[in-house]
C-alpha cells in the first residue's frame, strides 16, 4: 500500500478493508483538514463508469465559459437518445419533451442519467474532453467512448471503456473545491465563479446514497459522482463536516466477481467496501 500520510491508524484501517475482500479496490484519500493523503493503487488506470461524467460537465462547463454552448439551450429528447441506455429515468419518458442543456447536465450527475449524459455528449467531442482532462492535469483519464456497449462481458479490457485513476478524480474535486476560492483554479478549469458554485452544487445534488453515504451519519452532505461498471462499483466524491469540507474520498472496485463465496452478490460488497472506507475516513480523521 502506497501512503504519504502521518495518518497511520486510518491508513491501517484502510488497509483492512481492502485486504478483507477477494477483489481489487483503488483509493485515494485526502484529509481536507490537514492535508494528509492515503492511496492505495491510486495511480493504477481503472474503468471509470460514470465517475467520468465529473469531467463531461467540466469540459462542458468550459464550453459555457468559451460561448461555445449556452446553457439555456432547449434539448428535444428524441426516442434515438434512449438506445443502448441502462441508466436514469428518461429512456421510460415520451419522447419530445423539451430540457435545457443546464437541466441535461444536472440529469446526467444527479441521477447518472444517460440519456441526458447523450444529450450533453452530442454537443461535445471525446477528443474535446479527452484534451481537456490532460490539459487541467488529468494524466490518467482517458476517454474513449460515448456511452459504453450495453454487452461488454464482465472482463472485458481496458481500452474497452473510458478508464481514470484513484488519484485523478480526488484531484480533479479539489480543484473544483478549490475554484470556489480560486481565481487561478478556475482559471486552469476554463470556468467562471458562477459556474465553479454550479458544478460544486450539482455534485452535491447527487441523489443516489449508495457507496460513499450509505455509513455515514444520516444527512452528511457529500459532493459526489458514482459509477456502475461490469468490473466493478465506483464512487468519488467530497465529504462534508459540520459545514465545511471534511475529507475527498475516491475509490473504485475492480475484478469484483459476480457472487461472492456465501452468496453474495459481488457489487453489493463492493458497494459495502466503499462506505466502510468512507466510514473510517470519518472516524479516524475526527480523532486527529
Amino acid at each position: 500500500m502506497d501512503t504519504i500520510s502521518s495518518a497511520k491508524p486510518v491508513a491501517g484501517m484502510l488497509a483492512e478493508i481492502c485486504d478483507a475482500q477477494p477483489f481489487v479496490t483503488r483509493f485515494s484519500v485526502r484529509n481536507l483538514l490537514t492535508g494528509e493523503t492515503i492511496e492505495r493503487g491510486a495511480d493504477e488506470e481503472t474503468p471509470s463508469a460514470s465517475t467520468r461524467k465529473t469531467s463531461i460537465m467540466m469540459a462542458a462547463l468550459k464550453a459555457v465559459e468559451d460561448g461555445r454552448l449556452d446553457l439555456d439551450e432547449a434539448i428535444t429528447y428524441e426516442a434515438r437518445f434512449a438506445e443502448e441506455v441502462a441508466s436514469g429515468m428518461f429512456r421510460y419518458l415520451t419522447p419530445g419533451i423539451v430540457i435545457s442543456l443546464r437541466d441535461a447536465i444536472t440529469g446526467m450527475m444527479v441521477l447518472s442519467d444517460n440519456v441526458c449524459t447523450k444529450m450533453v455528449f452530442e454537443r461535445l467531442t471525446l477528443e474535446e474532453v479527452d484534451a481537456y482532462c490532460k490539459s487541467i492535469g488529468l494524466s490518467g483519464t482517458h476517454h474513449r467512448f460515448l456511452i459504453p456497449p450495453l454487452a461488454l462481458p464482465a472482463d472485458h479490457t481496458l481500452k474497452s471503456v473510458t478508464t481514470t485513476t484513484a488519484r485523478d478524480q480526488t484531484a480533479l474535486l479539489q480543484m473544483i473545491l478549490d475554484a470556489q476560492s480560486s481565481g487561478d483554479v478556475r482559471q486552469k478549469l476554463g470556468v467562471s465563479e458562477q459556474l465553479a458554485a454550479y458544478a460544486l452544487q450539482t455534485l452535491k445534488n447527487q441523489i443516489l446514497r449508495y457507496a460513499i453515504p450509505s455509513r455515514l451519519p444520516f444527512g452528511t452532505v457529500v459532493a459526489h459522482k458514482g459509477g456502475t461498471g461490469k468490473r466493478g462499483r465506483m464512487n468519488a466524491g467530497i465529504v462534508y463536516r459540520d459545514g465545511a469540507p471534511f475529507y475527498i474520498i475516491s475509490a473504485f472496485t475492480d475484478e469484483v466477481p459476480q457472487v461472492m463465496a456465501d452468496g453474495t452478490p459481488g457489487y453489493t460488497m463492493s458497494l459495502e467496501t466503499i462506505g466502510r472506507l468512507a466510514r473510517a475516513c470519518w472516524d479516524g480523521f475526527s480523532n486527529k
